[in-house]
C-alpha cells in the first residue's frame, strides 16, 4: 500500500474558506477496486471561532469522520475512497490541535464542549441543508462522538464508533483517580497529564518514530511509558511497519506533527477530569442514536479491565439503547479502520444504507 502526494495547489480565496486541491494517487490493497483515488478537495472552514481543515469528496448524504490520537483526517483515506464511490459525501476534519486546524493555546480549550462545538459549527456551515448526518469516529474521535450523541442527538442519523466504547459517568470518582489506582503513574494516560513533560520525551525520540511506535503497538495489555524510558526499547532499534502502513504514509503524518507538535493532541487527555466535572448534568444519560460499535480483539481498550463484560453483558446496551450491533474483529489492533479497511468499509456501508 502506498500513497503519493502531489503538490497542494491553491484554487481560490473566499471570505469563508481557502480551498485547495490535493491529488492523492493511492493504490491500496484495501480499496475495493485498487483504482486511483480521484482528487479530494481540501479547504479551511471558520467555525466556533477557529479555522478547521476538512477533506471532502463525493455527493449525497454526509458522513462526518472524526479521527483520534495520534491521527489526522488522513486516517480515513480508505473510507473516503470507498464510501464516496457509493453515494455519500465524505468529510473528514482535523480536530482542533491537529494538522491544519487551529491549535488553541489554552490547555482548557480542549474540553468535550469545545470540540463538539467545533463539530456543530462545522455542520452548520457545510451541511446546513441536512438536519442529520452520519458519523464515523475512532479513539478520541469516538469519545467525541459519544459526547456529540449526548449533547446533540438530533443532529446524528446514525453512528459507527470504533475502538472506544461509551463510558458512563461515575459521579463518585474522577476518571484519573481511577486510572492511577488501577494502572499506576506510568500508564500512558497518566504520563500525558503534565504539560511539556511527555512532549520533551517525544522530542528526544523523534516525531516519526513516536508515531510509528503508536501505530505498530499491538500488545492487548495496557501501554506504559515509564519516565525517561520511552517505549521500552532503544530509539535506534528497527520498527517493522505492518502491511497496511507505508514509510511514505508515516512521513506524511510526521510532516504534520513536526509542524504542530503533540501538545494540542495531548490536551484532550489533560481535560479528562474537567470533562467529568462539566458533564455532571449528563450523569445517567443514555445515548439515543442508532449505533454500531466495532473493535479489534487485540485493541488495548477492549482488553482493559471490565471492558469485555461491559460491552457484551448488557452494560453498553443499557447505556446505548439503540445499539444495533457489536462487531469484534479477530486479529485486529487499535487502528482497525486502516489495518482492516475493507471490512470496516463494508460494516459502515451496510449499516448506513439502512437509513
Amino acid at each position: 500500500m502506498g500513497a503519493l502526494f502531489s503538490k497542494l495547489c491553491k484554487l481560490f480565496l473566499s471570505n469563508k474558506a481557502t480551498q485547495t486541491l490535493i491529488n492523492i494517487l493511492h493504490h491500496s490493497p484495501h480499496s475495493d477496486s485498487n483504482m486511483e483515488l480521484e482528487p479530494i478537495l481540501h479547504r479551511t472552514v471558520t467555525a466556533n471561532g477557529i479555522n478547521i481543515h476538512i477533506a471532502e469528496k463525493g455527493q449525497g448524504p454526509l458522513i462526518l469522520f472524526i479521527h483520534g490520537f495520534p491521527d489526522l483526517w488522513y486516517s480515513w483515506r480508505h473510507q473516503i475512497t470507498f464510501l464516496s464511490s457509493h453515494g455519500y459525501r465524505c468529510v473528514a476534519l482535523d480536530l482542533r490541535g491537529y494538522g491544519d486546524t487551529d491549535i488553541p493555546t489554552a490547555p482548557t480549550s480542549y474540553t468535550s464542549l469545545h470540540v463538539v462545538g467545533d463539530i456543530i459549527g462545522l455542520l452548520d456551515t457545510i451541511a446546513a441543508d441536512q438536519e442529520k448526518v452520519f458519523v464515523v469516529a475512532h479513539d478520541w474521535g469516538a469519545v467525541t462522538a459519544w459526547y456529540l450523541s449526548l449533547y446533540r442527538p438530533e443532529r446524528i442519523k446514525a453512528l459507527v464508533n470504533l475502538s472506544v466504547a461509551f463510558t458512563p459517568r461515575n459521579p463518585k470518582r474522577k476518571p484519573l483517580d481511577t486510572l492511577r489506582a488501577v494502572y499506576g503513574n506510568d500508564y500512558y494516560v497518566n504520563r500525558f497529564q503534565e504539560p511539556g513533560d511527555i512532549e520533551q520525551e517525544f522530542s528526544e525520540i523523534g516525531t516519526e518514530r513516536v508515531l510509528k511506535e503508536f501505530f505498530t503497538y499491538r500488545n492487548p495489555g495496557p501501554l506504559y511509558l515509564p519516565k525517561g524510558k520511552g517505549f521500552g526499547h532503544p530509539n535506534d532499534s528497527p520498527i517493522v511497519l505492518p502491511p497496511w502502513l507505508s514509510e511514505e504514509e508515516c512521513k506524511y503524518y510526521a510532516s504534520k506533527f513536526d509542524k504542530t507538535g503533540f501538545t494540542g493532541a495531548l490536551n484532550y487527555y489533560r481535560n479528562i477530569d474537567l470533562n467529568w466535572e462539566l458533564t455532571a448534568p449528563w450523569t445517567g444519560a443514555k445515548v439515543k442514536v442508532p449505533v454500531k460499535f466495532i473493535v479489534g480483539d487485540l485493541d488495548l481498550t477492549y482488553n482493559a479491565p471490565g471492558a469485555k463484560d461491559y460491552i457484551h453483558k448488557g452494560g453498553l446496551k443499557r447505556d446505548v439503547p439503540l445499539l444495533e450491533d457489536v462487531v469484534v474483529i479477530e486479529g485486529a489492533g487499535h487502528f482497525l479502520h486502516q489495518e482492516r479497511a475493507d471490512e470496516i468499509n463494508k460494516h459502515i456501508y451496510d449499516f448506513f444504507k439502512k437509513f
